[in-house]
Protein backbone atom coordinates (compact mmCIF):
# COMPACT_ATOMS: atom_id res chain seq x y z
CA UNK A 1 0.00 0.00 0.00
CA UNK A 2 1.35 3.35 -0.99
CA UNK A 3 -0.17 6.71 -0.31
CA UNK A 4 0.44 10.40 -0.53
CA UNK A 5 1.91 12.82 1.91
CA UNK A 6 -0.07 15.74 3.21
CA UNK A 7 -1.48 17.39 6.28
CA UNK A 8 -4.81 18.33 7.71
CA UNK A 9 -6.08 20.46 10.54
CA UNK A 10 -6.71 18.13 13.46
CA UNK A 11 -7.49 18.27 17.13
CA UNK A 12 -6.37 15.43 19.36
CA UNK A 13 -8.81 13.58 21.54
CA UNK A 14 -8.22 11.03 24.28
CA UNK A 15 -10.78 8.28 23.88
CA UNK A 16 -12.07 6.29 26.81
CA UNK A 17 -11.68 2.56 27.08
CA UNK A 18 -13.11 2.01 30.51
CA UNK A 19 -13.51 -1.01 32.70
CA UNK A 20 -17.29 -0.69 32.59
CA UNK A 21 -17.02 -1.17 28.87
CA UNK A 22 -18.78 -0.06 25.76
CA UNK A 23 -21.44 2.33 26.96
CA UNK A 24 -19.02 5.15 27.56
CA UNK A 25 -16.87 4.97 24.45
CA UNK A 26 -16.07 8.51 23.39
CA UNK A 27 -15.70 10.01 26.85
CA UNK A 28 -12.52 11.88 27.70
CA UNK A 29 -10.41 9.45 29.71
CA UNK A 30 -7.55 7.01 29.44
CA UNK A 31 -7.12 3.27 29.58
CA UNK A 32 -6.25 1.89 32.96
CA UNK A 33 -5.94 -1.37 34.82
CA UNK A 34 -2.57 -3.06 35.25
CA UNK A 35 0.54 -0.94 35.58
CA UNK A 36 3.05 -3.72 36.03
CA UNK A 37 6.37 -3.38 34.24
CA UNK A 38 5.95 -5.38 31.06
CA UNK A 39 3.38 -8.03 30.22
CA UNK A 40 3.45 -11.77 29.81
CA UNK A 41 5.61 -12.93 26.93
CA UNK A 42 5.17 -16.58 26.10
CA UNK A 43 8.30 -18.67 26.02
CA UNK A 44 7.02 -20.26 22.82
CA UNK A 45 5.87 -19.00 19.46
CA UNK A 46 2.29 -20.21 19.93
CA UNK A 47 1.32 -21.29 23.43
CA UNK A 48 -2.10 -22.49 22.29
CA UNK A 49 -0.77 -24.94 19.71
CA UNK A 50 -2.13 -27.86 21.73
CA UNK A 51 -5.71 -26.50 21.73
CA UNK A 52 -8.19 -28.43 19.61
CA UNK A 53 -9.72 -26.10 17.00
CA UNK A 54 -12.35 -27.08 14.46
CA UNK A 55 -12.40 -24.32 11.86
CA UNK A 56 -15.80 -24.12 10.12
CA UNK A 57 -15.84 -24.71 6.38
CA UNK A 58 -18.36 -21.92 5.84
CA UNK A 59 -19.16 -18.61 7.50
CA UNK A 60 -22.25 -16.56 8.24
CA UNK A 61 -22.76 -12.87 7.58
CA UNK A 62 -22.43 -10.41 10.46
CA UNK A 63 -22.36 -6.65 9.88
CA UNK A 64 -20.91 -6.08 13.37
CA UNK A 65 -17.40 -6.85 14.56
CA UNK A 66 -17.48 -10.49 15.72
CA UNK A 67 -17.37 -11.06 19.47
CA UNK A 68 -13.73 -11.88 20.34
CA UNK A 69 -14.87 -13.58 23.54
CA UNK A 70 -17.20 -16.04 21.78
CA UNK A 71 -15.78 -19.44 20.91
CA UNK A 72 -16.44 -21.14 17.59
CA UNK A 73 -19.01 -23.36 19.31
CA UNK A 74 -21.00 -20.28 20.36
CA UNK A 75 -20.13 -20.25 24.07
CA UNK A 76 -18.27 -17.36 25.65
CA UNK A 77 -15.07 -17.59 27.65
CA UNK A 78 -15.43 -16.88 31.39
CA UNK A 79 -11.88 -16.99 32.77
CA UNK A 80 -8.63 -15.38 31.78
CA UNK A 81 -7.10 -18.81 31.35
CA UNK A 82 -9.74 -19.51 28.68
CA UNK A 83 -8.11 -16.88 26.50
CA UNK A 84 -5.22 -19.16 25.56
CA UNK A 85 -7.39 -21.51 23.51
CA UNK A 86 -9.75 -18.75 22.34
CA UNK A 87 -6.71 -16.94 20.96
CA UNK A 88 -5.75 -20.13 19.15
CA UNK A 89 -9.20 -20.22 17.54
CA UNK A 90 -8.74 -16.65 16.31
CA UNK A 91 -5.29 -17.57 14.99
CA UNK A 92 -6.64 -20.52 13.03
CA UNK A 93 -9.53 -18.44 11.65
CA UNK A 94 -7.11 -15.68 10.62
CA UNK A 95 -4.93 -18.21 8.84
CA UNK A 96 -7.84 -19.94 7.12
CA UNK A 97 -9.68 -16.86 5.88
CA UNK A 98 -7.27 -13.89 5.87
CA UNK A 99 -3.53 -14.60 5.92
CA UNK A 100 -2.95 -18.19 4.95
CA UNK A 101 -1.21 -20.74 7.14
CA UNK A 102 1.90 -19.72 9.03
CA UNK A 103 3.65 -23.08 9.56
CA UNK A 104 5.09 -24.02 12.92
CA UNK A 105 8.83 -24.23 13.49
CA UNK A 106 10.45 -26.29 10.69
CA UNK A 107 12.33 -29.53 11.27
CA UNK A 108 15.69 -27.75 11.35
CA UNK A 109 16.53 -24.13 12.12
CA UNK A 110 20.16 -23.18 12.64
CA UNK A 111 22.16 -19.99 12.39
CA UNK A 112 24.47 -17.53 14.07
CA UNK A 113 24.15 -14.28 16.01
CA UNK A 114 26.94 -11.71 15.99
CA UNK A 115 27.14 -8.05 16.91
CA UNK A 116 26.50 -7.15 13.26
CA UNK A 117 24.50 -9.97 11.70
CA UNK A 118 22.10 -12.86 12.22
CA UNK A 119 22.07 -15.78 9.79
CA UNK A 120 19.26 -18.30 9.45
CA UNK A 121 19.31 -21.71 7.77
CA UNK A 122 16.04 -23.61 7.49
CA UNK A 123 15.35 -27.17 6.33
CA UNK A 124 11.97 -28.88 6.14
CA UNK A 125 10.19 -31.36 3.91
CA UNK A 126 13.41 -32.02 2.01
CA UNK A 127 13.83 -28.34 1.09
CA UNK A 128 16.10 -25.66 2.48
CA UNK A 129 16.51 -21.89 2.45
CA UNK A 130 18.72 -19.27 4.06
CA UNK A 131 18.45 -15.57 4.82
CA UNK A 132 20.00 -13.04 7.17
CA UNK A 133 19.40 -9.78 9.02
CA UNK A 134 21.83 -7.06 10.02
CA UNK A 135 22.22 -5.92 13.62
CA UNK A 136 22.93 -2.43 14.95
CA UNK A 137 23.79 -2.38 18.63
CA UNK A 138 23.40 0.62 20.93
CA UNK A 139 26.18 1.90 23.12
CA UNK A 140 26.91 0.12 26.35
CA UNK A 141 27.35 -3.46 27.41
CA UNK A 142 24.96 -6.17 26.31
CA UNK A 143 23.09 -8.35 26.05
CA UNK A 144 20.46 -6.02 24.61
CA UNK A 145 16.76 -6.16 23.89
CA UNK A 146 16.09 -5.52 20.21
CA UNK A 147 13.47 -4.27 17.77
CA UNK A 148 12.96 -5.82 14.35
CA UNK A 149 12.60 -3.00 11.82
CA UNK A 150 10.75 -4.46 8.87
CA UNK A 151 12.11 -3.29 5.52
CA UNK A 152 14.11 -0.51 7.14
CA UNK A 153 10.97 1.56 7.67
CA UNK A 154 9.31 1.88 11.07
CA UNK A 155 9.56 3.65 14.41
CA UNK A 156 12.43 6.09 14.90
CA UNK A 157 15.57 3.95 15.14
CA UNK A 158 17.54 6.81 16.71
CA UNK A 159 15.10 6.84 19.64
CA UNK A 160 15.22 3.04 19.85
CA UNK A 161 19.02 2.85 19.99
CA UNK A 162 19.27 5.84 22.34
CA UNK A 163 17.08 3.90 24.77
CA UNK A 164 19.64 1.10 24.84
CA UNK A 165 17.78 -1.19 22.46
CA UNK A 166 19.37 -2.86 19.44
CA UNK A 167 17.93 -2.69 15.93
CA UNK A 168 17.56 -5.81 13.78
CA UNK A 169 17.12 -4.77 10.16
CA UNK A 170 14.84 -7.40 8.66
CA UNK A 171 14.55 -7.69 4.88
CA UNK A 172 11.08 -9.21 4.40
CA UNK A 173 11.45 -9.41 0.63
CA UNK A 174 14.13 -12.07 1.02
CA UNK A 175 11.51 -14.24 2.72
CA UNK A 176 8.43 -13.27 0.69
CA UNK A 177 9.07 -11.29 -2.46
CA UNK A 178 6.68 -8.66 -3.75
CA UNK A 179 5.86 -8.25 -7.43
CA UNK A 180 5.10 -11.93 -8.02
CA UNK A 181 1.91 -13.66 -9.03
CA UNK A 182 -0.06 -15.76 -6.61
CA UNK A 183 0.94 -18.93 -8.41
CA UNK A 184 4.61 -17.98 -8.54
CA UNK A 185 5.41 -16.70 -5.07
CA UNK A 186 9.11 -16.36 -4.31
CA UNK A 187 11.45 -15.99 -1.35
CA UNK A 188 12.83 -18.22 1.39
CA UNK A 189 9.36 -19.14 2.70
CA UNK A 190 8.15 -20.33 -0.69
CA UNK A 191 11.41 -22.18 -1.34
CA UNK A 192 10.30 -24.38 1.56
CA UNK A 193 6.52 -24.45 1.13
CA UNK A 194 6.10 -24.04 -2.62
CA UNK A 195 5.48 -21.20 -5.06
CA UNK A 196 1.75 -21.97 -5.22
CA UNK A 197 1.26 -21.88 -1.45
CA UNK A 198 -1.96 -20.14 -0.47
CA UNK A 199 -0.13 -18.29 2.30
CA UNK A 200 0.25 -14.57 1.66
CA UNK A 201 3.53 -12.81 2.09
CA UNK A 202 2.54 -11.08 5.35
CA UNK A 203 2.33 -14.49 7.02
CA UNK A 204 5.55 -15.46 5.24
CA UNK A 205 7.26 -12.39 6.67
CA UNK A 206 5.96 -13.35 10.12
CA UNK A 207 7.37 -16.84 9.66
CA UNK A 208 10.77 -15.36 8.78
CA UNK A 209 10.97 -13.30 11.97
CA UNK A 210 9.95 -16.35 14.00
CA UNK A 211 12.86 -18.26 12.53
CA UNK A 212 15.25 -15.44 13.45
CA UNK A 213 13.90 -15.59 17.01
CA UNK A 214 14.57 -19.34 16.99
CA UNK A 215 18.22 -18.58 16.22
CA UNK A 216 18.40 -15.85 18.87
CA UNK A 217 17.06 -18.33 21.44
CA UNK A 218 19.63 -20.94 20.39
CA UNK A 219 22.46 -18.39 20.68
CA UNK A 220 22.14 -18.27 24.46
CA UNK A 221 21.31 -14.58 24.64
CA UNK A 222 24.85 -13.26 24.98
CA UNK A 223 24.21 -10.49 22.43
CA UNK A 224 20.43 -10.23 21.93
CA UNK A 225 17.89 -10.99 24.64
CA UNK A 226 15.26 -13.42 23.43
CA UNK A 227 12.76 -12.18 26.04
CA UNK A 228 13.04 -8.52 25.04
CA UNK A 229 12.06 -8.37 21.39
CA UNK A 230 9.88 -5.85 19.57
CA UNK A 231 8.85 -5.26 15.97
CA UNK A 232 7.95 -2.18 13.96
CA UNK A 233 7.20 -1.28 10.36
CA UNK A 234 5.41 1.39 8.36
CA UNK A 235 2.94 1.21 5.46
CA UNK A 236 3.06 -2.29 3.95
CA UNK A 237 5.81 -3.08 6.43
CA UNK A 238 3.37 -1.90 9.11
CA UNK A 239 1.01 -4.62 7.90
CA UNK A 240 3.90 -7.02 8.28
CA UNK A 241 4.85 -5.81 11.76
CA UNK A 242 1.24 -6.22 12.89
CA UNK A 243 1.11 -9.79 11.61
CA UNK A 244 4.50 -10.60 13.10
CA UNK A 245 3.47 -9.44 16.56
CA UNK A 246 0.07 -11.09 16.41
CA UNK A 247 1.35 -14.51 15.36
CA UNK A 248 4.46 -14.87 17.55
CA UNK A 249 3.95 -14.58 21.30
CA UNK A 250 7.68 -14.16 21.87
CA UNK A 251 7.36 -10.58 20.58
CA UNK A 252 7.03 -8.37 23.67
CA UNK A 253 6.17 -5.11 21.89
CA UNK A 254 4.41 -4.70 18.53
CA UNK A 255 4.52 -1.26 16.84
CA UNK A 256 2.72 -1.03 13.47
CA UNK A 257 2.66 2.37 11.78
CA UNK A 258 0.15 3.56 9.14
CA UNK A 259 -0.62 -0.03 8.15
CA UNK A 260 -3.87 0.63 6.25
CA UNK A 261 -6.05 -2.01 4.60
CA UNK A 262 -4.86 -5.47 5.52
CA UNK A 263 -3.21 -4.06 8.63
CA UNK A 264 -4.79 -2.72 11.82
CA UNK A 265 -7.99 -1.09 10.42
CA UNK A 266 -11.21 -3.08 10.78
CA UNK A 267 -12.14 -4.52 7.39
CA UNK A 268 -15.87 -4.07 7.87
CA UNK A 269 -15.28 -0.40 8.61
CA UNK A 270 -12.76 0.02 5.77
CA UNK A 271 -15.50 -0.98 3.34
CA UNK A 272 -17.57 2.03 4.49
CA UNK A 273 -14.84 4.62 5.04
CA UNK A 274 -14.66 7.23 2.28
CA UNK A 275 -11.27 7.35 0.56
CA UNK A 276 -9.81 4.32 2.37
CA UNK A 277 -8.04 1.75 0.23
CA UNK A 278 -10.63 -0.85 -0.78
CA UNK A 279 -10.02 -4.40 0.36
CA UNK A 280 -10.00 -5.55 -3.26
CA UNK A 281 -7.18 -3.11 -3.96
CA UNK A 282 -5.14 -4.27 -0.97
CA UNK A 283 -5.65 -7.88 -2.05
CA UNK A 284 -4.63 -7.31 -5.67
CA UNK A 285 -1.81 -4.78 -5.17
CA UNK A 286 0.53 -7.47 -3.85
CA UNK A 287 -0.02 -11.04 -2.58
CA UNK A 288 0.09 -9.72 0.98
CA UNK A 289 -3.03 -11.53 2.15
CA UNK A 290 -3.73 -15.23 1.73
CA UNK A 291 -5.34 -16.51 -1.44
CA UNK A 292 -8.54 -17.44 0.44
CA UNK A 293 -9.20 -13.79 1.23
CA UNK A 294 -10.33 -13.26 -2.37
CA UNK A 295 -13.80 -14.47 -1.31
CA UNK A 296 -14.13 -11.60 1.18
CA UNK A 297 -12.78 -8.55 -0.64
CA UNK A 298 -16.32 -7.47 -1.48
CA UNK A 299 -18.00 -9.07 1.50
CA UNK A 300 -16.03 -8.56 4.72
CA UNK A 301 -19.23 -9.13 6.73
CA UNK A 302 -18.82 -12.83 5.99
CA UNK A 303 -15.49 -12.99 7.83
CA UNK A 304 -15.73 -14.84 11.17
CA UNK A 305 -13.17 -12.40 12.62
CA UNK A 306 -11.91 -8.91 11.86
CA UNK A 307 -8.69 -7.06 12.54
CA UNK A 308 -9.74 -6.18 16.08
CA UNK A 309 -9.30 -9.90 16.70
CA UNK A 310 -5.67 -9.59 15.62
CA UNK A 311 -5.26 -6.67 18.05
CA UNK A 312 -6.62 -9.04 20.69
CA UNK A 313 -4.15 -11.75 19.68
CA UNK A 314 -1.31 -9.49 20.79
CA UNK A 315 -2.75 -9.24 24.33
CA UNK A 316 -1.48 -9.22 27.02
CA UNK A 317 1.77 -8.10 25.37
CA UNK A 318 2.63 -4.49 24.55
CA UNK A 319 1.00 -2.86 21.52
CA UNK A 320 1.73 0.66 20.23
CA UNK A 321 -0.37 1.53 17.16
CA UNK A 322 0.61 4.70 15.32
CA UNK A 323 -1.56 6.08 12.54
CA UNK A 324 -1.82 9.05 10.20
CA UNK A 325 -5.25 10.74 9.99
CA UNK A 326 -4.21 13.08 7.18
CA UNK A 327 -4.26 10.53 4.37
CA UNK A 328 -7.68 9.04 3.73
CA UNK A 329 -6.19 6.05 1.91
CA UNK A 330 -4.81 4.74 5.22
CA UNK A 331 -8.23 4.28 6.86
CA UNK A 332 -7.21 5.68 10.24
CA UNK A 333 -10.85 5.95 11.31
CA UNK A 334 -11.23 2.20 10.84
CA UNK A 335 -7.94 1.76 12.66
CA UNK A 336 -9.38 3.46 15.72
CA UNK A 337 -12.43 1.17 15.56
CA UNK A 338 -10.20 -1.91 15.50
CA UNK A 339 -7.97 -0.68 18.31
CA UNK A 340 -10.89 0.29 20.54
CA UNK A 341 -12.57 -3.08 20.06
CA UNK A 342 -9.34 -5.04 20.57
CA UNK A 343 -8.60 -3.02 23.70
CA UNK A 344 -11.69 -4.59 25.28
CA UNK A 345 -9.80 -7.89 25.37
CA UNK A 346 -6.81 -6.18 26.95
CA UNK A 347 -9.10 -4.84 29.66
CA UNK A 348 -10.77 -8.18 30.27
CA UNK A 349 -7.34 -9.74 30.73
CA UNK A 350 -6.43 -7.09 33.30
CA UNK A 351 -3.81 -5.33 31.16
CA UNK A 352 -5.85 -2.52 29.66
CA UNK A 353 -2.95 -0.11 29.85
CA UNK A 354 -0.64 -2.30 27.76
CA UNK A 355 -2.03 -0.81 24.53
CA UNK A 356 -1.52 2.68 23.10
CA UNK A 357 -3.22 4.07 20.00
CA UNK A 358 -1.99 7.42 18.66
CA UNK A 359 -3.28 9.17 15.55
CA UNK A 360 -3.26 12.78 16.86
CA UNK A 361 -0.27 14.00 14.84
CA UNK A 362 0.48 17.25 13.04
CA UNK A 363 2.79 15.97 10.29
CA UNK A 364 0.71 14.36 7.56
CA UNK A 365 3.64 12.97 5.56
CA UNK A 366 3.59 9.22 5.11
CA UNK A 367 5.92 7.30 7.44
CA UNK A 368 7.41 10.48 8.91
CA UNK A 369 9.37 10.50 12.16
CA UNK A 370 6.99 12.37 14.45
CA UNK A 371 7.72 14.15 17.70
CA UNK A 372 4.32 13.13 19.12
CA UNK A 373 5.31 9.47 19.01
CA UNK A 374 8.68 9.82 20.72
CA UNK A 375 7.36 9.86 24.28
CA UNK A 376 5.01 6.84 23.99
CA UNK A 377 7.74 4.99 22.13
CA UNK A 378 10.29 5.65 24.86
CA UNK A 379 7.83 4.67 27.57
CA UNK A 380 6.86 1.36 25.95
CA UNK A 381 10.47 0.49 25.15
CA UNK A 382 11.26 0.92 28.85
CA UNK A 383 8.22 -1.01 29.99
CA UNK A 384 8.15 -3.98 27.63
CA UNK A 385 11.75 -4.40 26.41
CA UNK A 386 14.00 -2.85 29.04
CA UNK A 387 11.54 -3.70 31.84
CA UNK A 388 12.44 -0.58 33.78
CA UNK A 389 9.16 1.36 33.54
CA UNK A 390 5.46 1.01 34.19
CA UNK A 391 3.93 3.88 32.20
CA UNK A 392 0.38 3.21 31.10
CA UNK A 393 -0.85 3.34 27.55
CA UNK A 394 -3.23 5.98 26.24
CA UNK A 395 -5.56 6.49 23.28
CA UNK A 396 -5.00 9.76 21.40
CA UNK A 397 -7.38 9.73 18.44
CA UNK A 398 -7.48 12.60 15.96
CA UNK A 399 -10.97 14.06 15.84
CA UNK A 400 -11.11 13.85 12.04
CA UNK A 401 -10.41 10.10 12.13
CA UNK A 402 -12.41 8.94 15.13
CA UNK A 403 -14.53 5.83 14.73
CA UNK A 404 -17.58 4.97 16.79
CA UNK A 405 -17.19 1.65 18.56
CA UNK A 406 -20.87 1.46 19.44
CA UNK A 407 -21.69 1.46 15.71
CA UNK A 408 -19.73 -1.75 15.21
CA UNK A 409 -20.18 -3.72 18.42
CA UNK A 410 -23.25 -5.55 19.71
CA UNK A 411 -21.47 -7.53 22.44
CA UNK A 412 -20.42 -6.63 25.95
CA UNK A 413 -17.06 -7.13 27.60
CA UNK A 414 -17.18 -9.92 30.19
CA UNK A 415 -15.58 -9.88 33.59
CA UNK A 416 -13.10 -12.73 33.34
CA UNK A 417 -12.09 -14.48 36.54
CA UNK A 418 -8.54 -15.51 37.32
CA UNK A 419 -5.23 -13.68 37.22
CA UNK A 420 -2.82 -12.52 34.54
CA UNK A 421 0.72 -11.16 34.61
CA UNK A 422 0.19 -8.68 37.41
CA UNK A 423 -2.27 -7.13 39.86
CA UNK A 424 -4.91 -4.80 38.53
CA UNK A 425 -5.02 -1.21 39.59
CA UNK A 426 -7.48 1.58 39.03
CA UNK A 427 -4.78 4.25 38.88
CA UNK A 428 -4.98 5.96 35.49
CA UNK A 429 -2.03 7.58 33.75
CA UNK A 430 -1.80 11.26 34.50
CA UNK A 431 -1.08 12.74 31.07
CA UNK A 432 -3.80 14.84 29.55
CA UNK A 433 -4.85 15.40 25.99
CA UNK A 434 -3.59 18.46 24.18
CA UNK A 435 -6.37 20.89 23.49
CA UNK A 436 -4.96 23.28 20.92
CA UNK A 437 -5.58 22.86 17.22
CA UNK A 438 -2.59 21.89 15.15
CA UNK A 439 -2.36 24.17 12.11
CA UNK A 440 -1.47 22.21 8.99
CA UNK A 441 -2.07 22.32 5.28
CA UNK A 442 -4.82 20.43 3.51
CA UNK A 443 -4.43 16.93 2.11
CA UNK A 444 -6.14 15.21 -0.80
CA UNK A 445 -8.84 12.80 0.35
CA UNK A 446 -9.66 11.02 -2.91
CA UNK A 447 -8.70 7.42 -3.53
CA UNK A 448 -5.23 6.97 -4.89
CA UNK A 449 -4.19 4.49 -7.58
CA UNK A 450 -2.49 1.41 -6.21
CA UNK A 451 -1.59 -0.78 -9.16
CA UNK A 452 2.08 -1.30 -9.86
CA UNK A 453 3.17 0.64 -12.92
CA UNK A 454 6.22 -0.91 -14.60
CA UNK A 455 8.51 1.51 -16.36
CA UNK A 456 11.65 1.19 -18.44
CA UNK A 457 14.82 -0.54 -17.37
CA UNK A 458 17.89 1.40 -16.43
CA UNK A 459 21.19 0.67 -18.19
CA UNK A 460 23.81 -1.74 -16.94
CA UNK A 461 26.90 -0.35 -15.22
CA UNK A 462 30.01 0.01 -17.32
CA UNK A 463 31.63 -3.08 -15.79
CA UNK A 464 28.63 -5.29 -16.57
CA UNK A 465 28.65 -6.34 -12.91
CA UNK A 466 25.03 -5.32 -12.24
CA UNK A 467 21.99 -3.65 -13.74
CA UNK A 468 19.23 -1.53 -12.24
CA UNK A 469 15.59 -1.31 -13.30
CA UNK A 470 13.10 1.32 -12.12
CA UNK A 471 9.32 1.23 -11.78
CA UNK A 472 6.78 3.64 -10.36
CA UNK A 473 4.81 1.66 -7.81
CA UNK A 474 2.25 4.39 -7.24
CA UNK A 475 1.77 8.11 -7.77
CA UNK A 476 -0.49 10.88 -6.55
CA UNK A 477 -0.63 14.64 -6.86
CA UNK A 478 2.66 15.93 -5.53
CA UNK A 479 4.32 12.59 -4.86
CA UNK A 480 5.11 9.06 -5.91
CA UNK A 481 6.71 5.81 -4.75
CA UNK A 482 9.53 4.34 -6.79
CA UNK A 483 11.20 0.96 -6.65
CA UNK A 484 14.55 -0.08 -8.09
CA UNK A 485 15.52 -3.69 -8.72
CA UNK A 486 19.25 -4.38 -8.67
CA UNK A 487 20.38 -7.50 -10.51
CA UNK A 488 23.82 -9.06 -10.44
CA UNK A 489 25.41 -9.99 -13.76
CA UNK A 490 26.85 -13.35 -14.68
CA UNK A 491 29.06 -13.37 -11.59
CA UNK A 492 28.36 -12.78 -7.89
CA UNK A 493 28.89 -9.28 -6.50
CA UNK A 494 29.67 -7.93 -3.06
CA UNK A 495 28.23 -4.45 -2.93
CA UNK A 496 26.46 -2.23 -5.45
CA UNK A 497 25.84 1.44 -6.20
CA UNK A 498 22.97 2.89 -8.23
CA UNK A 499 23.06 6.46 -9.54
CA UNK A 500 20.61 8.71 -11.36
CA UNK A 501 19.62 12.35 -11.76
CA UNK A 502 16.37 13.69 -10.34
CA UNK A 503 14.00 15.42 -12.71
CA UNK A 504 13.14 19.07 -12.15
CA UNK A 505 11.11 19.56 -8.98
CA UNK A 506 11.81 16.09 -7.60
CA UNK A 507 13.22 15.32 -4.16
CA UNK A 508 13.48 12.08 -2.18
CA UNK A 509 11.63 12.16 1.12
CA UNK A 510 12.48 8.67 2.37
CA UNK A 511 14.39 5.64 1.14
CA UNK A 512 14.59 2.10 2.51
CA UNK A 513 16.74 -0.97 1.87
CA UNK A 514 19.65 1.20 0.77
CA UNK A 515 21.90 4.09 1.84
CA UNK A 516 21.06 7.41 0.21
CA UNK A 517 23.25 10.41 -0.53
CA UNK A 518 22.31 13.36 -2.72
CA UNK A 519 24.22 16.27 -4.19
CA UNK A 520 21.88 18.70 -5.89
CA UNK A 521 19.89 16.57 -8.33
CA UNK A 522 22.45 13.74 -8.31
CA UNK A 523 21.30 10.65 -6.39
CA UNK A 524 23.54 7.86 -5.16
CA UNK A 525 22.17 4.77 -3.43
CA UNK A 526 24.50 2.15 -2.04
CA UNK A 527 23.45 -1.22 -0.69
CA UNK A 528 22.40 -1.69 2.90
CA UNK A 529 24.56 -3.96 5.03
CA UNK A 530 22.28 -6.94 4.45
CA UNK A 531 21.57 -6.79 0.69
CA UNK A 532 24.93 -6.04 -0.90
CA UNK A 533 26.03 -9.60 -1.58
CA UNK A 534 24.21 -11.07 -4.56
CA UNK A 535 24.81 -14.33 -6.34
CA UNK A 536 25.03 -14.49 -10.12
CA UNK A 537 21.76 -13.18 -11.63
CA UNK A 538 20.29 -12.65 -8.13
CA UNK A 539 18.21 -9.57 -7.40
CA UNK A 540 17.33 -7.24 -4.55
CA UNK A 541 15.20 -4.10 -4.38
CA UNK A 542 15.13 -0.75 -2.66
CA UNK A 543 12.29 1.73 -2.56
CA UNK A 544 11.67 5.37 -1.89
CA UNK A 545 9.01 8.04 -1.48
CA UNK A 546 9.53 10.98 -3.83
CA UNK A 547 8.11 14.47 -3.90
CA UNK A 548 7.19 15.91 -7.28
CA UNK A 549 5.96 14.25 -10.46
CA UNK A 550 6.97 10.68 -11.22
CA UNK A 551 9.25 10.11 -14.22
CA UNK A 552 11.48 7.34 -15.54
CA UNK A 553 15.13 8.04 -14.68
CA UNK A 554 18.17 6.65 -16.46
CA UNK A 555 19.94 4.44 -13.95
CA UNK A 556 23.49 3.18 -13.76
CA UNK A 557 24.65 0.32 -11.54
CA UNK A 558 28.22 -0.41 -10.58
CA UNK A 559 29.86 -2.85 -8.18
CA UNK A 560 33.30 -2.68 -6.54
Amino acid sequence: MTISSGRSRIRSTVIAVTVSALAVVGAAAVISTSTTAGAAVAGVEDEGADCAVNVPSSTTSNAKLPDPFKRIDGTRISTRSDWRCRREEIKKLAERFVYGTKPAKPASVTGTVSSTNITVNVSDQGRSASFSASVSLPGGTGPFPAVFVVGGLGADTATIRAAGVAVINYDPLAVGKEGTGRTNKQGAFYSIYGATSGTGILAAWAWGVSRIIDVIEQSGGSIIKADGLGVTGCSRYGKGAFAIGAFDQRIALTMPIESGSGGVPAMRSIATESGAQPLSSAYSEQPWLGDAFSSFTGNPNALPIDQHSLVAMVAPRGLLIMENPSIAWLGAKSGSVSALAGAEVYKALGVGDAITYWSAVSDGNHCAVRSEWRDPLQKFLKRFLLKTGNDAGVFRIASNAQGSLSQWVDWTTPTLSGSTSGPATSNPPTSSAPTSSVPTSSVPTSSLPTSSVPTSSGPTGSTGACSATYRTVNSWQGGFQGEVTVKAGSAAINGWTVRWTLASGQTIAQLWSGTLTTSGSAVTVKNATWNGSLGASATTTFGFIGNGTASTPTLTCTSP
